[in-house]
């Protein structure tokens, strides 16, 4: 289809822009990973090219920036091409954060850091909008949100309650090796909320301590690390103690098969005295074991 026939069905112009021109998008929370899915992106590109344009915002230096498409454009980079087919479109700063929000949201795994930062990054540019009036009209924005939140809005949008959009927000109060310990799955979401209302200083005495003894708080334990936080009474004394705590995870757990204990036991004895059956015998095992040892030694 050539530029006449977009023109006539009113679709948008397609240019070859070279990728030395092209910026990447400023603070973009999404992770452009060189792991098999995009080796096998490179391979799809070198035999077809790119099936989908990416999407750029002209800039005022006569340079691109890219808002959709950065998987795309890392592609092309890979297969060793010096353009890529692209759209460009103006468009606001703020229109730019909600469509390259919006597009990359479509990728099957997402990090939790990464929805933090696109939360937030999206949740920011929805408030400014919503205080300017929009071009049709005088009416400010936030009007058209039909008495709504922008925070309700978003998570309608994105299918997430406002509860955990904010969960996901306090995320980007985390320090790094954090926000890396919940990418991982090493911390759950509601102990990391906890944690996000440290200060760096404490934040960073976790960290010290979950490198050290190679374990990661409770949602328990964070709870009262805030609790002390806040009271201005948490020491890197303090957070080692917490953390120095066994946790009802963390016991040895010892799993016998009911059926083959049971048959060991007299059946006078009652399921609810079976462990003290089983305790008394394993200590007298054990003694028997003592005296045969002594016995062999002399």
């Amino acid at each position: 289809m050539n530029d006449t026939e977009r023109m006539e069905t009113k679709l948008p112009h397609i240019y070859d822009i070279p990728l030395e021109l092209i910026d990447d998008f400023p603070d973009h929370p999404f992770k452009v990973r060189d792991d098999e899915d995009m080796m096998q992106l490179v391979e799809s590109v070198k035999e077809r090219g790119i099936i989908t344009p990416v999407t750029l915002r002209p800039k005022e230096d006569g340079r691109y920036e890219i808002v959709s498409g950065h998987r795309r454009k890392k592609a092309c980079e890979l297969a060793g091409f010096e353009t890529v087919k692209a759209e460009v479109r103006e468009m606001t700063r703020d229109e730019a954060i909600i469509l390259m929000v919006e597009s990359n949201f479509q990728r099957s795994q997402i990090l939790p850091s990464e929805k933090a930062f696109a939360y937030k990054m999206r949740l920011e540019a929805m408030k400014r909008q919503a205080g300017r009036p929009s071009k049709e009209n005088s009416v400010p924005v936030a009007q058209n949100y039909e008495g709504k939140t922008s925070r309700e809005l978003l998570g309608e949008q994105v299918g997430e309650s406002q509860d955990q959009i904010r969960r996901y927000i306090r995320l980007t109060h985390l320090v790094p090796e954090l926000r890396d310990y919940v990418d991982e799955g090493k911390i759950k979401m509601r102990p990391a909320v906890e944690l996000s209302y440290l200060d760096e200083e404490s934040q960073r005495a976790v960290v010290d301590e979950i490198d050290l003894n190679q374990c990661t708080p409770s949602h328990d334990q964070t709870i009262r690390m805030r609790k002390f936080f806040t009271d201005g009474k948490l020491t890197p004394e303090v957070v080692s103690a917490i953390m120095g705590e066994e946790k009802p995870n963390q016991r040895e757990k010892i799993v016998l098969r009911g059926d083959k204990v049971r048959s060991l036991i007299p059946k006078n004895i009652p399921v609810s005295q079976t462990e003290d059956y089983v305790v008394k015998a394993l200590e007298h095992y054990s003694r028997f074991l003592r005296q045969r040892a002594e016995r062999d030694s002399r």
